[in-house]
């Protein structure tokens, strides 16, 4: 039975598996948290419920911010669509195979670690799978703390491998070394801000949705009433802008916002 494995590591990591309610109000960078991961954000592929459910909250217990899909189809979508940091792919998949996807994927130019997850530790699938374009492979059942540990060498891979910078004008982030500059100058950022910016920057200078910077700044449940996306983003702007002659942040009225040139 494929869950089989499952009851067993939830037990062991139980205790390291804290309540994640109180996650979204923190806005400063935790002190435990190794700064170059935190928020990377991570595509979880994975067609059975209750192993996607527990991984996933392991990674966001972890800092990560965590998208899901169920097919093979959709994790084609959302990677060609999202900028990664990494992606857990699960071998057996319905529809495309992961094996499918991750070739697919690699065809299309999605340059992404990919960790794949199967249930068999045959050789010759992990031949294949390595064939596809994967760079690691994971046997279930595994243990949480080994996950973790191949998820942090996955995101230290793709910082290295020329996604660690991003630039728009005279405005940089090194998402390896948390550190965001606009000309000379650096600019403080709580990890709320630095993951604004973040989704800002992969986008720029195209339109960012209300919507979209709620699923990558807060990667949980929200208050859609709250103004809480208002305040971050004024708070950024006056970070990013307040002294620059020429304005990054722009809002665009009852949709959302861009960071670019003035129109």
């Amino acid at each position: 039975m494929r869950l089989g494995w499952l009851g067993d590591l939830a037990r062991n990591s139980h205790s390291r598996l804290m309540n994640l309610s109180g996650s979204c109000a923190s806005s400063e960078i935790s002190p435990r948290a190794d700064p170059e991961e935190e928020r990377m954000r991570i595509l979880l592929v994975e067609d059975e419920k209750k192993v996607a459910s527990f991984i996933a909250r392991a990674l966001r217990e972890n800092t990560y911010a965590v998208d899901t899909a169920e097919t093979g189809e959709k994790a084609l979508e959302l990677a060609t669509d999202i900028t990664y940091d990494a992606i857990l792919l699960d071998v057996r998949l319905p529809g495309l195979s992961g094996l499918q996807v991750c070739a697919e994927m690699r065809q299309q130019g999605v340059e992404v670690p990919i960790l794949m997850l199967t249930a068999r530790g045959l050789v010759e699938q992990r031949v294949e799978g390595l064939d596809a374009g994967a760079d690691d492979y994971l046997t279930k059942p595994f243990a949480l703390a080994e996950l973790l540990a191949r998820v942090r060498a996955l995101v230290r891979r793709g910082l290295h491998s020329g996604n660690a910078k991003l630039k728009y004008a005279d405005l940089d982030l090194d998402r390896h070394r948390r550190r965001a500059t606009r000309g000379k100058e650096t600019i403080r950022l709580t990890s709320k801000e630095f993951a604004l910016l973040e989704l800002f920057l992969l986008r720029a200078p195209e339109l960012v949705t209300r919507s979209e910077i709620v699923e990558h700044v807060w990667d949980c449940h929200f208050d859609s009433e709250t103004n809480l996306v208002e305040v971050y983003v004024n708070r950024l702007r006056q970070k990013i802008d307040q002294n620059h002659g020429a304005k990054l942040i722009h809002t665009v009225r009852g949709v959302g916002y861009r960071l670019g040139q003035q129109e």
